[in-house]
């Protein structure tokens, strides 16, 4: 599916390497009372009003009244392409310093600022854009418009600012430099685009950055931030007229400047090259095809997009490779920038499966296609889907903020509808012509990424606990008039979310939220259940092939038949234990009728049961030596006894040790109507909604008694120190975490993760983010979380640093978990926190897939389904009295256990 239909590509985690950016959180002053200027605009039109600023501002608003939640996207037609010789990162680095502060605006007022306003405060740099991202609550629009307009004139970009940044970034350097998904991609590019800006991504290097000057940086912005190269994207429940007069105000007095030209892409033949093998931490192996098409801007494009789509269908010979036992899984993918793209056709086997073997597969299947053509019905559902998500896309606010800055900053459309249009124009012609083109297996470069077992995991030192770096602290900063009014509140938000919930016959719940966005409904389903307890000793691994056997379709449509059915609809379904179906309103019953045919009646073939368990056993042959499990390992078994029901793992034995006769037991005893809750949110009414699920569910019956679904109360664990080798990473990942003998549903769970959230709530203006990436240097990011289920709890921080940095940032961690435990929080800092965490009713709304999730894990957990109301009444009313007494008797922090995975840490 094409990028600006909200689908992503899909690369066996290839995709989201370094576009994901920075996690940062923006706050800001600025100055009002720029003066008005004639704003070029057309007539607003479906909700959307477009204006050109005289200064060269191009603006889209789109009003989506979802929520009462607004996302702003401000779009900089500069990035990596742009950076000096020898300064590849020099973009990103710009894009971190936008985070230290600009004249009017210090970086302890951005942070403060930011933290208060509880949203997503993010930033991306990629090849030809740079962005920044808010999503606030609708009533701090104008905060974030001034703090966008302050960046946009200048930043502060001191010396001894990015000297602080300059480790951050290094830690994020050397984050991805752990990531063989990245280095895979990385050397691709290097291949594929030698001689060119695209030869390099915007990550940059530590070499580089460290040439790098805060008067380098400054200089880039003075050069390429400006209004007239940048285009500002606003979505959610505004006024249309009174945003743009807001902006006008805001940004119209900011000059416009003479932008240089952006450097010419000139593509060299692309030589031969040997196989790339890249060493995995991943438990099962991977081959990549990679070719050049081409990007954004030529004619080709939409074909190929509609090419990729056909490639992805479960109805063609690429993903029949899945059921065939011939892969695990697959994926076609382009990663498009404006002159070129990069394509990827990848499949992922199991480690034991010869690679010769799997590219001589992948390259059949890709050469039938240059032959023979794609099927004509593929290309139609390709084209239905596109349609669909054309009104799926406004079921996010956020999302729909990308996807038109996507279409606007990136591909120079004139909306996302413009790129639909161009694909309803696509032949099946053409899509034989671009595949006869474009799939040039000749010239393609091979890549594997092979798994690599490791040492065993290994007791480690300890923190030694002497370290003497300064600890930051999250001091008062007066704001701006305009901040201070707008972010001194502690009021609770009003929800939009007023569920109906009823309970059919069978014991079912049904929760219905109408949403009228757009023309579509969301149906979310999950059965409470834990495998870890009811899966038969000896058979581990059993529910992890019933998933997968859902693919294959129902006792009256195969998994053909099943798949024709959902694109002649475009819906997209999916069942197991949690399930759920996507359609139109006018698709509802249908949809409907196939998801419950899938989830209640699964085929279960003998054929695919027998694939299915042998590739499983094969995989998790090589997990139980792949790091990322031997970590996982490591912390249960460190926080929990031996006899905890979540040690239970899979093995070879166990998986080979499991009939179909057991599949269908498990699924008969665990797969029940009164364990069940469907929520259904959109353009429905509640009436409608429980006759059409008692049409489809109603009939479904129990039999027997419940089984078990919760996990034992955990005791508390002892301190350890657990080191997992991994000669793939240069960057430690590190878990400090604790058990915690406290439920959901336990009072003082609202005072912890109050208290969580001084500790690492949002970036910069919390305490580990000070200490350990603001002043020290020491992570790229941290975080930190109190995870309590119906029985019981875990207390969990996480980061990565270079080895050397494992136990300063460990000892900086337990000597802010004790000040919480010896010095009450201060008023000032509580009251930020505070506001923090009550705007997160409205951002938790912003989506229906949000809405959807809230209400059923809310179920889950047997909370109240307006329970976010309910605990940010608890936090206007909590003392800092209450959070000390709460951590000090909750919180271990001299029992931390650490599990580290990657060099020998110190």
């Amino acid at each position: 599916m094409n990028d600006l239909r909200g689908r992503r590509v899909r690369l066996l985690g290839f995709a989201a390497l370094i576009v994901a950016g920075l996690a940062a959180t923006a706050y800001g002053t600025g100055r009002l009372g720029y003066p008005a200027a004639e704003a070029s605009l057309t007539a607003p039109e479906n909700g959307v009003l477009r204006a050109t600023l005289p200064n060269g501002l191009r603006v889209v608003l789109v009003r989506n009244a979802l929520a009462p939640v607004v996302a702003t996207s401000v779009n900089y037609l500069v990035g990596s392409n742009d950076t000096p010789d020898g300064f590849p990162g020099t973009a990103h680095a710009m894009e971190h310093m936008m985070f230290r502060g600009s004249p009017g605006m210090s970086a302890d007022q951005l942070a403060n600022i930011g933290s208060v306003m509880g949203g997503n405060f993010n930033a991306n740099t990629r090849e030809n854009l740079t962005q920044y991202l808010f999503t606030v609550p609708a009533e701090d629009l104008d905060v974030a418009l001034n703090i966008e307009a302050v960046r946009m004139q200048a930043i502060l970009s001191d010396e001894k600012d990015w000297a602080q940044e300059r480790g951050a970034i290094s830690q994020e350097v050397a984050s991805n430099m752990s990531s063989p998904n990245y280095l895979l991609f990385a050397k691709l590019r290097e291949i594929m685009f030698k001689g060119t800006p695209y030869e390099h991504d915007a990550l940059g290097t530590r070499p580089s950055f460290e040439k790098t000057t805060a008067a380098d940086l400054k200089a880039f912005h003075e050069t390429w931030y400006a209004p007239n190269n940048a285009v500002l994207v606003v979505v959610g429940d505004l006024d249309l007229q009174k945003t743009l007069a807001k902006v006008t105000q805001l940004f119209g007095g900011i000059a416009r400047k003479d932008i240089p030209a952006h450097p010419e892409i000139n593509l060299q033949t692309v030589m031969p090259s040997e196989p790339l093998s890249i060493p995995t931490d991943s438990a099962s192996s991977a081959l990549v095809l990679a070719m050049r098409m081409p990007g954004l801007d030529h004619p080709d494009f939409p074909a190929l997009e509609v090419l990729s789509d056909v490639l992805n269908s479960a109805r063609g010979d690429f993903y029949a490779l899945v059921p065939a036992g011939k892969a695990l899984a697959t994926s076609f993918s382009m990663s498009p920038l404006q002159k070129v793209s990069l394509a990827y056709a990848a499949l992922s086997f199991p480690a034991d499966q010869d690679a010769k073997a799997a590219e001589a597969e992948l390259r059949a299947v890709l050469g039938k296609i240059v032959r023979e053509g794609v099927p004509a019905e593929l290309v139609a559902a390709a084209k239905i889907q596109e349609q669909r998500q054309a009104e799926f896309q406004k079921n996010s606010i956020s999302g729909l903020a990308s996807i038109w800055s996507e279409a606007v900053a990136v591909c120079g459309l004139t909306s996302p509808d413009e790129d639909l249009q161009r694909i309803e124009k696509v032949t099946v012609e053409d899509v034989n012509r671009v595949a006869r083109q474009y799939l040039d297996l000749d010239n393609a470069v091979v890549a594997v990424m092979v798994p690599r077992e490791t040492g065993a995991p290994v007791e480690s030192a300890g923190f030694g606990g002497q370290e003497s770096i300064q600890l930051g602290e999250a001091e008062p900063t007066k704001l701006p008039d305009w901040a201070e009014s707008a972010l001194n509140r502690l009021s609770v938000p009003r929800s939009s979310v007023k569920p109906i919930v009823s309970t059919l016959s069978n014991g079912l719940t049904l929760i219905v939220q109408p949403a009228d966005v757009s023309d579509s409904v969301t149906v979310y389903g999950h059965i409470k259940s834990r495998p870890e307890v009811n899966v038969p000793a000896g058979k581990e691994g059993l529910s992890d092939i019933l998933d997968q056997l859902f693919e294959y379709g129902s006792e009256s449509l195969d998994r053909i038949a099943l798949q024709e059915a959902l694109d002649e609809i475009g819906a997209e379904e999916s069942a197991g234990t949690d399930f759920s179906v996507r359609t139109l309103t006018r698709d509802l019953d249908r949809g409907l009728q196939l998801l419950a045919d899938n989830q209640l009646r699964p085929a279960l073939p003998d054929d695919a049961f027998n694939i299915i368990k042998d590739q499983t056993a094969r995989v998790v042959t090589a997990q139980l030596k792949s790091p990322g499990y031997l970590m996982q390992r490591a912390l249960r078994e460190s926080l929990f006894p031996a006899t905890d029901p979540s040690l239970r793992d899979a093995t070879p034995e166990s998986v080979r040790a499991i009939t179909l006769v057991d599949i269908k037991d498990y699924y008969k005893k665990t797969f029940r109507p009164d364990l069940t809750t469907i929520v259904m949110v959109g353009k429905i009414a509640p009436e409608q909604a429980k006759l059409s699920i008692e049409k489809y569910f109603g009939a479904w019956k129990a039999e027997g008694p419940k089984p078990p679904i919760d996990l034992p109360v955990a005791v508390a664990n002892k301190p350890s120190t657990v080191a997992v080798p991994d000669e793939s990473r240069v960057q430690n990942s590190v878990i400090l975490a604790q058990t915690v003998p406290l439920n959901r549903s336990n009072p003082d769970y609202y005072a912890i993760n109050l208290g969580t959230a001084v500790l690492g709530g949002s970036f910069y203006s919390t305490r580990l983010s000070i200490d350990l990436r603001k002043n020290a240097g020491l992570v790229y990011s941290v975080g930190a979380d109190i995870n309590a289920g119906r029985t019981r709890g875990n207390y969990f921080i996480q980061y990565a640093s270079d080895p050397e940095n494992v136990s300063k940032a460990q000892a900086i961690v337990v000597r802010e978990l004790k000040q919480l435990q010896d010095v009450p929080v201060g008023d000032e800092e509580l009251r930020r926190v505070k506001a923090l965490m009550l705007r997160q009713i409205p951002l938790g709304e912003s989506s229906i897939g949000r809405i959807a999730s809230g209400l059923a894990g809310r179920w889950d957990l047997d909370l109240p389904l307006d329970e976010p109301t309910r605990a940010a009444e608890r936090y206007v009313a909590m003392t800092p009295g209450e959070i000390q007494a709460a951590f000090k008797k909750w919180i271990r922090p001299d029992d931390l256990v650490r599990i580290t995975q990657g060099p020998p840490p110190q």
